[in-house]
């Protein structure tokens, strides 16, 4: 029994979020409040659907750093094709959800045919999106965003599928907590029960050897990387249609963020290990330790240090796992 939870890459970051929960629900009084609960589950869903995103790809061996401005950009496809040139926002929708997609497959190509690491890639792709989404849209609009997103016609039917809410127990949550949850399922069920599922271990594990036996390396990977721009699409979405607006620098700079909730959820820089329940827990325990060291009327800066401490010690906990693992095997 002991051997079979040790197994589990999610292990650790389940103790921590269970121990981080404690320690602010102890210390302060707002944390578990109607309010409190609400505000750190719902910033912790768009992390947390980013997060497992990442996790796929890099229990698949790779890296993309492009995915924090991804959301940024696919909101401004919307915000701007809408409110500038008049297309029907569900059509703006789809446009944004394709030029996603095709991004992500491009990184994969590139990834795959040149053999180049996905961090140099992605990184630029990184860069080439945030220069459009700041001399473009200047360019288009004569500003860095786009406000006024409540006067487009049908914006009312779409508002509610990506940034509407609900209440459950006297708690009101965003759309993006049943996001998060049934992404994270899908994900779940998808490399624990699939067959793709094998193929992303296989080419994060042994790539070559994976290549062998013949899993198809070319196409799972570039699903890989389509799926996590797919997700990004996804959170610009939410952004948008929640705060009914659209920044050029909407997302910059979260990408290191989904990477270290993934690692903290049990995976490892060198692929072929994780879990996409880690990589959630990973995001709620950011999202927890965020708001908790704001109710607990900390520096707010004090939240670095506890980024880069969570990361040392998950990739250190990670390790000791595995071998502890390995050896009860």
């Amino acid at each position: 029994m002991v051997t079979a939870i040790l197994r589990r890459p999610e292990i650790g970051a389940a103790v921590a979020a269970l121990a981080v929960f404690a320690f602010f629900t102890v210390y302060t009084d707002q944390f578990v409040s109607e309010l409190g609960v609400s505000t750190w589950l719902n910033s912790s869903s768009r992390l947390g659907i980013m997060a497992v995103a990442v996790a796929l790809l890099m229990v698949g061996g790779e890296f993309d750093l492009s995915t924090g401005v991804m959301t940024g950009t696919t909101g401004l496809i919307v915000a701007v094709t809408t409110t500038h040139y008049g297309l029907n926002i569900w059509v703006a929708a789809a446009v944004s959800l394709a030029a996603a997609l095709a991004i992500g497959a491009a990184n994969g190509i590139v990834v795959v045919r040149t053999g180049l690491p996905s961090f140099i890639v992605t990184l630029g792709t990184y860069f080439v999106l945030q220069g459009l989404n700041l001399a473009l849209v200047k360019a288009i609009i004569g500003g860095v965003s786009v406000q006024g997103m409540r006067d487009v016609p049908y914006y009312d039917s779409i508002q509610p599928v990506f940034g509407g809410s609900f209440t459950l127990l006297g708690y009101e949550f965003g759309a993006s907590v049943l996001w998060w949850i049934g992404f994270t399922a899908l994900a779940t069920w998808v490399l624990l029960r699939t067959r793709p599922g094998n193929w992303i271990f296989a080419v994060g594990g042994a790539e070559q050897s994976a290549r062998q036996v013949g899993v198809p390396v070319f196409r799972t990977k570039v699903g890989l990387f389509m799926t996590t721009a797919g997700a990004g699409w996804l959170v610009g979405m939410i952004l948008l249609f929640e705060s009914s607006s659209a920044t050029s620098e909407r997302g910059v700079g979260q990408e290191f963020i989904f990477i270290i909730c993934a690692v903290v959820g049990g995976c490892l820089l060198t692929g072929g290990y994780g879990s996409a329940i880690g990589a959630a827990l990973g995001a709620l325990i950011y999202g927890m330790a965020n708001q908790g060291i704001v109710y607990a009327q900390w520096d707010n800066n004090w939240l670095q240090t506890f980024l880069g401490a969570m990361l040392l010690a998950a990739v250190l906990l990670n390790n000791w796992v595995r071998r502890r693992a390995e050896v009860a095997r």
